[in-house]
């Protein structure tokens, strides 16, 4: 969560200890911030609505390996679109009552016009175009807490897989609302933010990985993909 020059460095002769992190805590996101640092061994601690959340142990089949597909679905497009920027578990700063730290999210590149922007202190800052989450079931604060959260904040898409469920919920930003996303003829999501971006989430679900992929590659060879590469190639700086 920290950078690499200040996480978990304190000098005990100059300053006080810093409480550590507990499940429930009410903080600001300074104050939690600045107790995430102090902890160098801690991989995930996320600031909701001003609680302290702290995940269990990550199973395999639940959490584990669903989020590595879903990590390798995005990772490809970003492989194949320039101007795109993939974050894992990456810290977002919100607001100040909110610091979550999605599984998976996409956002342009700042330079090229992005609406997220990413600090002097490393940290994703203000609204990524696209925040995935891998859940264990509709009870999960993925789809309760932490969507009105993200839909406040003006995520304009956020897409939530529940395992045990063997489902995917897609929802994009609508007159600040969430209105899930409906699929297309071909029976699969297309973001209406990174043109190109297509999922069979019933293959996903099964864990069909390379029906996932081809999926993929059909919309990274679509018109529409092709336009928005185009787009963000001319706002390179320096392109004519």
């Amino acid at each position: 969560m920290a950078t690499p020059t200040t996480r978990g460095r304190t000098d005990s002769r100059s300053q006080p200890e810093i409480p550590a992190l507990e499940p429930g805590d009410h903080l600001q996101r300074d104050e939690f911030e600045r107790r995430y640092d102090a902890m160098p061994d801690l991989k995930k601690a996320e600031l909701i609505e001003g609680v302290v959340y702290m995940p269990s142990p990550v199973r395999l089949g639940r959490h584990g390996g669903p989020h590595a597909d879903l990590i390798t679905w995005v990772g490809t497009y970003r492989l194949h679109t320039p101007g795109v920027l993939v974050g894992n578990n990456s810290t977002i700063r919100l607001d100040m009552d909110n610091a979550p730290q999605p599984d998976a999210l996409m956002i342009v590149d700042p330079n090229l016009g992005g609406r997220a922007q990413i600090d002097a202190d490393d940290y994703v800052t203000g609204s990524p175009e696209w925040v995935g989450e891998v859940s264990a079931s509709t009870a999960s604060f993925d789809l309760h807490t932490k969507l009105r959260v993200y839909r406040r904040n003006q995520v304009l898409e956020y897409v939530v897989w529940r395992v045990l469920d063997q489902a995917l919920d897609w929802f994009v930003l609508r007159q600040n609302e969430y209105e899930r996303l409906s699929l297309h003829a071909s029976g699969v999501y297309r973001s209406e933010v990174f043109p190109g971006l297509w999922l069979d989430a019933a293959a996903l679900a099964r864990f069909d990985l390379a029906s996932v992929h081809q999926v993929l590659q059909q919309g990274l060879a679509s018109p529409e993909h092709q336009a928005f590469v185009a787009r963000l190639r001319q706002a390179l700086p320096g392109t004519p």
